[in-house]
């Protein structure tokens, strides 16, 4: 086979092997011993029966300590659907084998004495619940009748359940990829392999640059959300307040709000910006912290419960309003810098340094960072579509007009946007390409990780295979062979 198409197989499975897998739900993850009576094997095929057939339940599968149900698949395809999954290309025996997969993680997520964070669970588990009501214009019922449930408490729990799995799965999957790195000669030699007839094409890419500027907030309104959170942390010390209502109720971060401002942060795991984790993890259990600020705004967080490296923390984020006198101020002072630009009396790149907001950008000349390479460069086919939107009918070295945004915390802000270089559609290029190449090398590496940990694993686990199912083309030997 072509090395040009292992390339696109190996960014292929692993989306299949680690981020799909991280997104999909999986059945349900009983804990039991069963024996299977051995069934008559027939014709191999690449696929069973249709979705669409009832099935009469019982025992389809036992990895390790878990089972799946003749009842699992479809559950599972119905649950998919639900979620809007593309399941185009996607077999009876492909989902059987994942729900094999997934409960392979999880049997050796419990040997591996991986712990789940029972609170972080059962957050999730009320946004999903959410979500489903607002599918759902507030009912619940078909998804009851998909889980065979009778009420919403029954529903939890299952969900719970289900949860708990695939959080063991994801960890697993971390475990086996998380430490795997390529060296420079790793990524020579891989590069130096392929043909040069066969090497990936790179679609035309661009550097953006930008200049940001925000209104100012009054001394007077910083204030003011300051002694709130003040206010909020005296009330929750001396009057037995709830810090979780306080935060479902006043919280302008609306991705923690539902949850009462629950995260769990993990010393070794990076997440939040710095300022938010220095503050947690200086604060004792129960403790709640002073307010304090990051570019989201001003915060309290409330230490629920330290478990070796991860805190369970709650917070309260409030931001500041901006008057309309600091939005008008803003965008006449973003109109000037891009007259002075036109006029010739100062660069994109000068202005940017000298006027804009933007910190992370600002002394790069106002260029883009591209979260996904992170060097400059903008592949235009995989753009960011509001950013491609912003820029699409500018020309290299034209300046767009005033764009009116919003930042994180949703505040207005104005900006103006500038393609610094363009680099047409080419072939790999070992220097200019270097960083898309180390991830087209490490995803070769992680793959093999995988296959090797998996191969090994299915051949020490008690794994047994029953019914029609026996007649599935499997890419792996769970039929032991």
């Amino acid at each position: 086979m072509p090395l040009k198409i292992n390339i696109l197989k190996f960014t292929i499975n692993l989306k299949h092997i680690i981020a799909l897998s991280l997104a999909l739900f999986v059945a349900q993850g009983l804990v039991a011993q069963e024996i299977i009576e051995e069934k008559e094997e027939v014709k191999k095929q690449d696929s069973v029966k249709p979705f669409t057939e009832q099935k009469v339940d019982g025992v389809a599968a036992v990895v390790g300590d878990f089972i799946v149900l003749d009842s699992d698949v479809a559950l599972e395809y119905e649950k998919l659907k639900l979620r809007g999954a593309n399941l185009e290309n996607f077999t009876e025996c492909q989902l059987f084998g994942k729900l094999l997969e997934d409960k392979l993680y999880a049997h050796q997520a419990i040997q591996d004495s991986i712990v789940v964070n029972e609170a972080e669970i059962r957050s999730y588990v009320n946004q999903q619940i959410d979500e489903f009501k607002l599918r759902l214009n507030g009912s619940l019922d078909e998804v009851l009748k998909l889980y065979k449930k009778e009420d919403e408490k029954s529903l939890r729990e299952e969900m719970i359940e289900i949860n708990r799995t695939q959080k063991l799965v994801s960890e697993m999957q971390k475990k086996i990829v998380d430490e795997i790195e390529v060296t420079p000669e790793e990524v020579r030699i891989f590069f130096n392999k392929i043909p040069k007839d066969q090497r990936p094409v790179f679609g035309t890419e661009l550097k953006v640059s930008q200049i940001v500027i925000e209104p100012k907030v009054t001394l007077e309104a910083k204030q003011e959300v300051i002694d709130q959170l003040k206010g909020f942390k005296r009330d929750i010390e001396e009057n037995g307040a709830n810090f979780r209502s306080k935060a479902v109720l006043y919280s302008d971060d609306k991705g923690s709000k539902r949850t009462g401002g629950f995260y769990t942060l993990n010393k070794s795991r990076p997440r939040m910006v710095k300022e938010f984790r220095e503050v947690a993890f200086s604060l004792q259990e129960g403790e709640i912290s002073d307010p304090f600020k990051t570019e989201f705004g001003y915060h309290i967080i409330y230490l629920e419960k330290i478990r070796g490296q991860e805190y369970d923390v709650r917070h309260i984020l409030r931001v500041p309003d901006v008057s309309s006198k600091s939005i008008k101020e803003a965008k006449d002072k973003i109109e000037s810098i891009r007259k002075n630009i036109l006029d010739g009396n100062i660069t994109f790149e000068d202005a940017a340094k000298e006027s804009s907001d933007e910190v992370k950008t600002k002394y790069q000349g106002g260029k883009l960072i591209n979260p996904t390479t992170q060097d400059y460069n903008f592949e235009l086919t995989k753009m960011d579509p509001e950013l491609y939107g912003q820029i699409q009918n500018l020309k290299d070295g034209e300046i767009s007009n005033v764009i009116e945004d919003l930042d994180r915390s949703e505040n207005v802000k104005f900006k103006i946007l500038s393609i610094a270089d363009r680099i047409d559609e080419h072939e790999a290029d070992y220097s200019r390409d270097y960083l898309k190449i180390k991830e087209l090398a490490l995803n070769e590496k992680r793959i093999k990780a995988i296959d090797k940990w998996q191969d090994e694993t299915i051949e020490a686990t008690y794994i047994k295979v029953s019914g029609e199912y026996r007649n599935c083309d499997f890419n792996s030997n769970w039929l032991k062979k």
